[in-house]
């Protein structure tokens, strides 16, 4: 018996297919939209798609574009004949797609009789997902005023989302809100409950968290989401104690709110409460999840727990948690980040290496740890790997160049990225900064300076404290202080920076001053300040000053004195004559004496003659530090200094038989945009021989004026000509002289070097500046040297 004529019908057949095709979402997206054009162009060609008795049709064909991602296609059906069903489903696909004026436009474009409540609730969703709290308490409005339809609990929902985006919300706001809610009878329902609460925590006001936990007390029921969104509240308010309190009356094992806890207790720092929940998750057999494992993984490694990060890991491994790749990608983020963290870059390099699924953090995690562990090498191998970069890709790389002692490299790499149109964050304007400070390219540091000012990075504290130690390290120490003085926010960082370069520069009361002033003003010192304040005492030669602080650390502030602060206690000492004393602090170091300390106690020794002394300290450094070169010159120049030559010629020989290689001195300084660079006796720069010249020519008038070559600190046995000779081709006498040619006449030139200027160009160049009455500056590896008028801003101590 044949079928009946309806069964068999087009029609039929046709939503037959367009419900196979909606069941069906497992085929590929290019599939999915091949097959729904393809029964689209059967209605057209059968004129079922527009025929009044079949107008589910056309909602399932448009209900199906919005699957496929196809919103024209869509759209244009729906203009054809435009209905409230049609319209719903374009508005949540344009909001979910973030179209937002499309979305509403769809609403508009259905006539006001015909809007039921669904269609008002899908655009008023639309809003709260766009954060549009204003128009969406209008759509609101208009559904009350429709006078034929009333609003029910998804328009609450929906319109209590949306109104936690109010600007200035107030407790006025939730409490008329939640007013209508109750006038509704929507009091009970639970999603509207929730929104209640979600709308009070929102609301920064003293007295909104008890309205929440009025709504939580009076709701007859809970569920996972209640109970997560008043521990997140808490949380987000810093109240750590009652987020604790009202996660510990949860009566169920719903993990999302245990894993709310957990991340709560990461963000305020309390990690061992964070890990405490995790064991307590597992031996409760609870469900572990991607969230779970990677704030606690997080949490062990910014707090340096790596053994307890280590255990996680096990625990990972033991119980082999089936993630999606999107679910593992975090949890192997942070496993990265752990072992990088943790001293372990080739575990975190094989954990990288393994991962199915990369995305941008996954790279500049492992980047960073490159970074971190001083692979410089590495990490250049990683960025040029990189198959996308965002501004932190760059913004570590140009960082690592900078403390991987590359400036040169930073400030390229610094320029390639603005190349690539990729904006440099306030981070990376510091990185460059920085660079600048390293090199003494103090035009070049203007300048981004002045883009900082543009782009309004000025406030940024980073950006700020760069620019203090750039200009600090450039001579420009006025601008330095110009800098500090007009930072809105000042924090440790900016008067340590201030502090440090004060004393660099030789102005000494002025740093212990500005160290007090800090203290004053509730500012607690940390190790560093106290590190900034004991060089500055060493730089001016402030022993009394110097013991006073270093005895306030612990005293007043709790600050356990290390080894770098008593380096610089012990050279203060050593330099000021008081050797005897410096012996005496070492006996009284709680902790074995570090390379640093017997480095101090030798250059000590160095500058009072202790032969004895000398001699122990630097057995010492070759026991610790064998391949570094300044044992060898300091105690070589020790012999020397006391005419021993035959144990100054012994000591320069091991060095070679260790294969130790002296760093070569060299001195640059910044003259038209370029820096020129000049070692000892240089003859490749292409105007030495002017240099030379100009030199010889200013000796005359120097000699004319007292100046006599000291060649005692020509630590060689030679003829006293030849050490004259040695003395007048010194880098930084050559970069001097290229200065004083090259710059403008009256303008200050600005030398840097990277060793200790000797005695004798310390002298000359005070000679220099009286001889052709211009200001010098020359930076040292130690400090900096203000020549003006004959006389230099150290005093002659340094």
């Amino acid at each position: 018996m044949p079928p009946p004529p309806a069964v068999t019908s087009l029609p039929y057949q046709c939503s037959v297919l367009l419900r196979r095709l909606a069941a069906s979402r497992s085929l590929a997206p290019s599939s999915f939209l091949r097959a729904l054009r393809c029964l689209h162009a059967r209605l057209l060609a059968s004129g079922l798609l527009h025929a009044p008795s079949h107008p589910h049709l056309r909602l399932r064909l448009i209900h199906l574009y919005t699957l496929s991602h196809d919103l024209p296609a869509a759209a244009l059906l729906f203009r054809s004949n435009p209905c409230p069903v049609a319209a719903t489903s374009l508005v949540a696909a344009h909001a979910a797609a973030g179209r937002l004026p499309a979305a509403v436009s769809f609403f508009d474009a259905v006539p006001p009789a015909r809007r039921d409540t669904v269609l008002h609730n899908a655009v008023i969703s639309a809003y709260a997902r766009a954060s549009r709290a204003a128009p969406a308490v209008a759509v609101f409005r208009s559904l009350l005023a429709s006078g034929s339809i009333r609003p029910d609990d998804y328009s609450f929902t929906a319109l209590l989302s949306a109104a936690a985006h109010l600007p200035n919300l107030s407790v006025l706001h939730c409490a008329q809100l939640h007013c209508s809610v109750l006038k509704s009878g929507a009091g009970g329902v639970l999603s509207v409950c929730n929104a209640l609460i979600a709308l009070y925590m929102k609301c920064d006001v003293p007295g909104a968290t008890r309205d929440a936990r009025r709504v939580l007390d009076e709701m007859p029921a809970t569920d996972e989401l209640t109970w997560t969104t008043m521990v997140v509240g808490y949380v987000r308010r810093g109240d750590i104690c009652a987020a604790r309190s009202v996660f510990e009356e949860v009566d169920g094992k719903f993990d999302v709110v245990w894993n709310a806890m957990i991340s709560g207790y990461v963000q305020s720092g309390l990690v061992k409460e964070a890990f405490e929940l995790f064991r307590r998750m597992v031996l409760g057999r609870m469900p572990l999840d991607e969230f779970t494992f990677t704030s606690v993984l997080s949490a062990c490694a910014n707090a340096g727990f790596f053994v307890l990060g280590k255990s996680v890991h096990g625990q990972i491994i033991r119980l082999q948690p089936d993630f999606a790749p999107e679910a593992a990608l975090p949890v192997n983020n942070a496993l990265v980040t752990l072992y990088s963290k943790g001293g372990k870059i080739a575990v975190a390099k094989r954990i990288f290496d393994s991962m199915k699924s990369k995305d941008v953090v996954s790279w500049n995690t492992i980047l960073s740890g490159y970074v971190e562990s001083s692979c410089l090498d590495k990490a250049v191998e990683v960025f040029k790997e990189m198959p996308y970069k965002n501004e932190l890709s760059w913004m570590v790389m140009v960082s690592g160049y900078v403390h991987g002692g590359h400036a040169e490299d930073a400030l390229k790499l610094f320029n390639w990225m603005r190349a690539e149109d990729v904006k440099p964050c306030d981070y990376t304007y510091a990185g460059a900064v920085a660079a600048c400070g390293e090199l003494g390219a103090l035009k070049h540091g203007k300048q981004l300076h002045g883009h900082l000012v543009q782009l309004g990075f000025e406030g940024s504290n980073s950006a700020g404290n760069a620019l203090i130690t750039m200009y600090a390290k450039c001579g420009a120490v006025k601008e330095a202080q110009l800098v500090f003085l007009v930072m809105p926010n000042v924090d440790s960082v900016s008067w340590n920076a201030m502090i440090s370069a004060l004393g660099q520069h030789g102005h000494g009361r002025e740093a212990l001053d500005l160290f007090d002033q800090m203290v004053a003003e509730g500012i607690y010192p940390d190790r560093i300040s106290y590190l900034t304040v004991l060089t500055a005492c060493n730089h001016a030669g402030l022993v009394d000053e110097g013991f006073h602080y270093f005895e306030s650390m612990k005293r007043d502030f709790g600050i356990i004195p290390g080894e770098d602060h008593y380096a610089r206690l012990i050279d203060l000492l050593g330099r000021a004559g008081r050797i005897g004393e410096a012996r005496d602090l070492i006996k009284t170091i709680p902790f074995e004496p570090t390379p640093s300390i017997w480095e101090a106690i030798l250059s000590g020794c160095r500058t009072n003659g202790d032969m004895e002394l000398g001699a122990y300290a630097a057995d010492q450094l070759f026991k610790m530090t064998p391949q570094h070169d300044g044992t060898y010159i300091l105690l070589s120049n020790t012999y020397s200094a006391a005419g021993r030559w035959v144990d100054a010629a012994r000591v320069r020989k091991l060095m070679r038989d260790r294969g130790v290689k002296k760093e070569p001195g060299c001195s640059w300084i910044e003259v038209g945009n370029k820096v020129h660079v000049f070692l000892v006796g240089d003859t490749k720069h292409p105007e030495a021989h002017e240099v030379y010249h100009f030199l010889e020519m200013v000796s005359a008038k120097m000699r004319k004026l007292g100046y006599l070559p000291d060649t005692k600190v020509v630590l060689h046995d030679m003829e006293p000509h030849q050490k004259e000779h040695i003395l007048f081709a010194h880098s930084e006498r050559l970069a001097v002289g290229f200065g004083l040619l090259k710059l403008p006449p009256g303008a200050t030139v600005t030398v840097l070097k990277n060793l200790k200027i000797c005695a004798d160009c310390h002298a000359a160049i005070m000679f220099m500046s009286k001889a052709v009455g211009r200001e010098i500056v020359v930076r040292d590896v130690r400090r900096f040297h203000h020549f003006k008028d004959g006389e230099c801003s150290c005093g002659n101590y340094w």
